[in-house]
């Protein structure tokens, strides 16, 4: 890779080691030789293929894919949910994946917030809450809330136009 970019060795390993740190490639090794690839769970991984991509097709089918993939996630719970906002954050940084509200007194939806974690193959910090809780949370501009709703997001399903 040094030779191909025409680099010091040491900067290729710096930066290949930042990326690695905060979440963008991922590393495997065989026969003592260590492998990089992209990391397409990161959240910035869709924005990183746009940006570098020659094929504008290619990106706007990943972002369908995706889309669908939410909408394949969603029809199962959809009685059951009244506002879902997932945001996405970074690694690291504070905040959470997945508001979810709705009837949650069966637990259907603390179910499939676990299948959804599985799915996604990581971990996701994720808050379940009422109807009237999150109604009323938007009343007094709560601001758990408000810093949630200004988080970059990937789905907002709103059904009952709660934020109208």
């Amino acid at each position: 890779m040094t030779r191909v970019i025409d680099e010091q060795i040491n900067s290729v390993r710096r930066e290949l080691s930042n990326l690695e740190s905060i979440g963008v490639i991922k590393n495997e090794t065989y026969d003592n030789k260590v492998y990089y690839s992209a990391n397409t769970k990161h959240p910035f991984a869709r924005a990183l293929n746009m940006m570098f991509s020659t094929k504008v097709d290619k990106v706007l089918v990943e972002t369908a894919v995706k889309d669908s993939t939410w909408d394949e996630y969603i029809c199962p719970v959809k009685s059951y949910l009244s506002f879902l906002f997932v945001t996405n954050r970074v690694p690291g940084q504070d905040g959470i994946d997945m508001l979810v509200v709705g009837d949650d007194r069966t637990k259907k939806l603390s179910r499939w917030a676990e299948v959804v974690e599985k799915k996604e193959g990581k971990p996701l910090n994720y808050v379940i809450i009422s109807r009237d809780d999150f109604k009323y949370r938007l009343s007094v501009k709560d601001r758990f809330l408000k810093e949630i709703m200004e988080m970059q997001h990937i789905v907002q399903y709103d059904p009952e136009g709660m934020l109208n």
